[in-house]
């Protein structure tokens, strides 16, 4: 793993010349009306070149500095195809949970309660497509490791009600946050994470104890043709490899490694 990490490193370290680069050409537009504003006498320094080819000393007026107008305050419930508010968000999230789905399902933690996923404003019937007054909708996702089945909820904005409940298995949608950060807990404590470990040190001077000292992203991860037979029900299970970066560091090769959040165990791949 660590001889890999240094292999790419220089493609990472370009990468990231290019994103400073773009950042610095953002930060150095201004706002209107603010640039060559004189601060000694809290009036305008700039005339134009009319005035001044004239030798007029009129003093103008200060310039007034450009204004970011703070966006307006959400309401509690949207219109039409606008995006979710927080507040729906938050309530279509209780509504869907109902006490059956919350008793007799788990988390990524083992913890009772599935694993949310999304929460998304649902497509409207086709019949309702022309309908400026059509019902708002948003589609609710759960992950349940207890059985390892997709739970995904319609729910009517307008009344409350759960109107769809659709259950899959062997599907696997986009990972969450609380997902990846768990899947770099268990491979942090895993035997199999001493490599992981080692390259951190090496990078920072420090020990990798927490995700919290990481910046992660993860893709999912199916069995395939050459899948260790560890891995087999990879995609029946929920399982993913995790790309890391250290905080203020380096990004650490751990493609070789593939988490199976639903066993709650690691394997090597390639």
């Amino acid at each position: 793993m660590r001889t890999i990490v240094h292999r790419h490193l220089g493609k990472v370290v370009a990468g990231t010349a290019i994103a400073v680069a773009g950042t610095a050409v953002m930060i150095g537009i201004t706002l209107p009306g603010s640039a060559g504003a004189d601060d000694s006498d809290g009036k305008g320094a700039g005339q134009t070149s009319q005035q001044a080819g004239q030798g007029q000393d009129q003093a103008q007026g200060a310039v007034q500095p450009g204004v970011v107008e703070e966006a307006p305050a959400e309401g509690d419930k949207g219109k039409g195809r606008d995006p979710l508010t927080d507040d729906e968000t938050e309530r279509v999230e209780k509504l869907a949970l109902d006490r059956q789905l919350f008793r007799t399902s788990e988390n990524v933690e083992g913890d009772k309660g599935p694993q949310r996923i999304t929460v998304d404003l649902a497509e409207p019937d086709e019949s309702e497509l022309d309908d400026p007054n059509a019902p708002r909708r948003a589609e609710v996702s759960f992950y349940d490791y207890k059985d390892d089945s997709l739970v995904t909820k319609t729910v009517n904005l307008d009344t409350g009600k759960v109107e769809g409940t659709d259950t899959q298995h062997g599907v696997q949608p986009p990972l969450s946050r609380a997902e990846t950060v768990e899947a770099a807990q268990l491979l942090i404590v895993d035997r199999l994470g001493a490599g992981l470990k080692a390259d951190f040190k090496d990078s920072t001077g420090k020990e990798l104890t927490s995700p919290d000292q990481l910046l992660l992203n993860s893709m999912v991860y199916r069995a395939n043709a050459g899948t260790p037979a560890a891995l087999a029900d990879c995609g029946k299970h929920r399982c993913l490899r995790l790309f890391v970066k250290a905080k203020n560091g380096p990004w650490i090769d751990s493609r070789d490694l593939v988490v199976d959040l639903s066993a709650r165990k690691i394997a090597k791949v390639g």
